[in-house]
């Protein structure tokens, strides 16, 4: 499981997000993904607190080498777009946040149709060769736009991408499977979902008549009303008390069962939310287990 860290620096502060990145490494996880916009949202901030917080981690513990560190651009308010100019200065700015000299994996978060593909696959690979960033990833984009991004890098020798961030849960299928994921089949691209547990529905604790504190109570309960959601919570409780497990570890265990997907991403705002997450490593779903949940989100 991949670390998510919208929450940090939003429903984690400074000292929750020390403690969830400590639990995390100290269960061996290595793999911590944020973006440059984590949480301008938040009345305040301005964006690039997650990556901060990452950055005051990896600093106070001295483990940078051991971590594979993934942000996104494209999307801060300062930096928005795509042309070559935004990316690299924005990329510039997440270094210096991140308090490092390279970025393991740099993501397009959004699509900018306006800026040529040309463009955005040029300027990423100048970034790699300078030794920025390591690997090129996008998230949210179309099965075209990243065709012709593919096409060009590889006509022109350039930096292709070689992970996709799309959304994909139990619950939300159709935002990958099709084209998309057909795209990234036949490029051998590795996908690695957001929303893995659909915005906390799929952990079960959303409920007809319980009551959540969650600031996406709102979308994850939303499912509820829907008989794919229904299907889906039933299906995940018969297996998780079958496997005597969460069924988040079971939703995630789904998810990286799936083709093309390489790993989930979840988020954490506490330690104590890890080990359901991180369950899923050592979750065996039998093909009944995985029949029947394909089945209930159809």
């Amino acid at each position: 499981m991949h670390l998510g860290g919208n929450v940090f620096g939003w429903t984690a502060d400074r000292s929750a997000t020390f403690d969830v990145l400590d639990a995390y490494a100290a269960a061996g996880g290595n793999f911590v993904d944020t973006a440059d916009e984590y949480s301008f949202w938040v009345e305040g901030h301005r964006g690039g607190e997650s990556e901060s917080l990452i950055g005051q981690w990896l600093t106070a513990r001295g483990n940078r080498s051991d971590i594979v560190v993934a942000t996104k651009g494209g999307a801060h308010p300062d930096y928005q777009g795509l042309s070559a100019t935004t990316i690299k200065a924005a990329a510039e700015a997440s270094l210096k946040r991140l308090n490092t000299d390279h970025i393991d994996l740099y993501y397009t978060h959004y699509d900018d149709p306006s800026v040529p593909v040309e463009e955005i696959v040029t300027a990423l690979d100048g970034l790699v060769r300078a030794g920025k960033i390591r690997a090129v990833g996008a998230s949210n984009v179309t099965p075209e736009r990243l065709q012709e991004s593919l096409d060009f890098a590889d006509r022109e020798g350039l930096t292709r991408y070689s992970v996709l961030e799309p959304q994909y849960n139990l619950v939300s299928r159709d935002t990958y499977e099709g084209p998309l994921q057909d795209t990234a089949a036949r490029a051998g691209i590795a996908a690695v979902p957001y929303f893995g547990l659909a915005a906390g529905f799929l952990t079960g604790k959303y409920r007809p008549g319980a009551t959540v504190d969650s600031t996406r109570s709102g979308m994850a309960a939303a499912h509820l009303d829907t008989e794919r959601g229904q299907r889906v919570l039933a299906a995940l409780d018969t297996v998780a008390a079958d496997h005597g497990t969460d069924l988040a570890a079971v939703a995630l265990a789904w998810l990286a069962s799936r083709p093309t997907v390489t790993a989930p991403l979840a988020s954490a705002r506490t330690p104590e939310r890890l080990p359901a997450l991180l369950a899923m490593a050592d979750l065996d779903l039998t093909g009944e287990d995985l029949t029947l949940l394909t089945q209930a989100s159809a």
